[in-house]
Formats: structure tokens, C-alpha cells, sequence
């Protein structure tokens, strides 16, 4: 780890602001490629607990960026799940900075429980080359890492489309009445109300294309589950572990009429797509390489340049992908008949 920690060192040292500042805007072909990560649950950085177990979960890092070549690359929580956080996020996010792809980092219900802060991990991930993303906490809103990314039209001088990232945060707050995962806060949802209108406004009253990444999923994936008649595509192994609170951000999307779908991580059992309401709720892929009987791997989300819909595929590696989508096409949104 050693040697990782001087190349970090050097290159934050040697990098200029333009590495934290990348300007995005869909391709000459007209697109837009996402490479979602989550739960590398980095615990053992050093392998003594569980030899090379952390280093497969690297390699196959490499191996899918150097398949895909994502323009984004996006955390989605539960990097390091073990003390201390610094060599295991180093171990994870060195194959994206030696690749100088742009990234972004989102907290999971793990990332604070180690031996940093929000705050320091925040000022952590903020100060590494080519980071995207935006952790300072906003005033008058809860959490770190509530931002938004701008995609611009290919030809640069229009926003093209949206991706929302937000803090999902860790547990209940209202403990013992209310137990289990945390939920997002009505100021989230107010931020993220204000942020579709202004964007949506800019646009001449039309919602731009868009889609938001963060951990712990919404309330809504566990009445899906729950219910029949929903074509699903994907692994559908564990329950949903939603907070037992609704606060409201699934209904916000659908009313502002923007966000196409939600992306997340920490059922990692789950990799499965569905449209809900016209809205794909989604799991990406468990990225780890331990504990669980489901190769690890990424999910990459392609957008269109103008178009409300995209592509998405799961990679377990430089071969192999399943479960190719595009979005609403192959899972047209229907209610279950009586």
C-alpha cells in the first residue's frame, strides 16, 4: 500500500484544478456512458485476513474500465467497510485515477463507521485527482454529497442531461420506535424539487433527461418486491432493506418528471431493473469479491444525446455481460389487472 500512497500523493500534488473541474457533454455519437460501482466493502486492505480476496475486486476494476471506457465513473457507497478507510479507498478508486477518468463518490450506511468523519471523508474524496463530485455539505441540507453533474449536448453549449447524486445517510434517527436504515431528509427533497425546477425552467418548461445515483434504496423498491405482476430483469435474492420511513423523493421524481431512473447499491444480492410508475428502479451489480454467491461486477448505464430513455448491462468482467435493457422499451410500465 505504500507504493499507492505515494502515487496518490504526487498526483494530487502535481495535478491542477482542471483534474476537479471535468466538463461533461455526450460524445460525437450522441452518448453518454456511466460505469456504477458499489459496495467494494474494502475491509482487509492489506490481505491478511483474506489474501488476494481485495485484489480480485481490483482487477476486476481494471478489467471493465479498460472494456468499457466509461466517460463517468460512479460510487454508490460502502467503499471501505473496515479501519483504516485511507489504503482501502486508495486500493479502489487508483484503477479510475491511473485511467484519468473523471468519478464521483457517494456515501453507503458503512463509509462512517471506520476511523473518519463525514467531514474528513468528505475533504478526503474531494481533494483526489479527477474527482467529479461535490461532498461539502450544502447549508440547510442534510448529508454530504448531495450534488448534481451536468451533461452538455455534444456540441458543449447546452445541458443535455442530469445526474442527480445524493447522501442516503445510515440508520434510523428515530430509534427504538423506528428501527433499521435511514431515509432522506424533506430538505433533501425540497433541494432536489428546486433543482429539477431550475433546470427544467432553463429548458423552456421541458424536464431535461436524468437519472440519480445513491445507496440505500427507496421505499418504493420494497412495495414492488412485495407485489405481483412486475417484470423484473435481473437477480432478485434478498429483501429489500428500504427505511421503514417514506419520506417522499420517489414522488417528487414522478411529479417533476425528469429522472428516468434511480440507481443503487447495499442489497448485494440484488442486481435487478424495473419500471415502476414509468421510472426504473435499479440495483447495480456488487462489486466486492467475498462473501456472496454472485459475481462480482459493475453496471454501466449509456444515455442518448435527447432522448428520455437509456441502455444498461451488468459486466462481471472483460467478457463477460447480461441482462441488457433499454429503458422503458423492454419493461413498458403496466398495473397488475384485478
Amino acid at each position: 500500500m505504500k507504493n499507492v500512497s505515494k502515487f496518490f500523493l504526487m498526483a494530487c500534488l502535481c495535478q491542477t484544478a482542471l483534474l476537479h473541474a471535468a466538463d461533461f457533454k455526450f460524445n460525437a455519437a450522441g452518448k453518454f456512458k456511466i460505469m456504477q460501482v458499489t459496495d467494494t466493502h474494502i475491509n482487509d486492505p492489506a490481505g491478511k485476513k483474506q489474501p488476494n480476496s481485495f485484489q480480485m475486486t481490483v482487477n476486476m476494476l481494471r478489467q471493465t474500465l479498460d472494456a468499457e471506457k466509461p466517460d463517468l465513473v460512479i460510487f454508490t457507497g460502502d467503499i471501505v467497510a473496515g479501519k483504516p478507510y485511507q489504503p482501502g479507498f486508495e486500493l479502489v478508486v487508483e484503477p479510475v485515477v491511473t485511467r484519468k477518468i473523471p468519478w464521483a463518490a457517494l456515501f453507503g450506511n458503512h463509509d462512517a463507521e471506520q476511523d473518519l468523519s463525514y467531514e474528513q471523508l468528505a475533504d478526503l474524496i474531494q481533494s483526489w485527482p479527477y474527482n467529479a463530485g461535490k461532498m461539502k455539505k450544502i447549508k440547510n441540507v442534510s448529508g454530504y454529497g448531495n450534488f448534481v453533474i451536468e451533461v452538455k449536448e455534444r456540441s458543449g453549449k447546452k445541458t443535455g442531461a442530469l445526474l442527480y447524486c445524493l447522501d442516503s445517510h445510515q440508520y434510523s434517527t428515530l430509534k427504538p420506535v423506528v428501527d433499521g436504515y435511514g431515509w432522506f431528509a424533506a430538505d433533501q427533497v425540497d433541494w432536489y424539487r428546486k433543482q429539477s425546477e431550475k433546470y427544467t425552467s432553463a429548458n423552456q418548461g421541458m424536464p431535461l433527461p436524468a437519472l440519480a445515483f445513491f445507496h440505500i434504496p427507496l421505499p418504493e423498491y420494497r412495495a414492488v418486491y412485495n407485489e405481483r405482476g412486475h417484470q423484473m430483469i435481473g437477480a432478485q435474492s434478498e429483501a429489500v432493506c428500504a427505511p421503514e420511513i417514506n419520506t417522499g423523493m420517489f414522488a417528487a421524481m414522478l411529479e417533476k418528471g425528469d429522472v428516468m431512473g434511480t440507481f443503487v447499491g447495499h442489497d448485494h444480492t440484488n442486481d435487478y431493473i424495473f419500471n415502476y410508475c414509468g421510472i426504473a428502479l435499479t440495483y447495480g451489480r456488487f462489486s466486492a469479491n467475498c462473501c456472496e454467491n454472485l459475481k462480482n461486477g459493475v453496471r454501466i448505464i449509456e444515455l442518448t444525446e435527447g432522448q428520455h430513455r437509456f441502455d444498461t448491462w451488468i459486466r462481471l468482467d472483460d467478457e463477460i455481460v447480461i441482462n441488457r435493457v433499454t429503458f422503458p422499451d423492454d419493461l413498458p410500465w403496466r398495473q397488475e389487472k384485478e
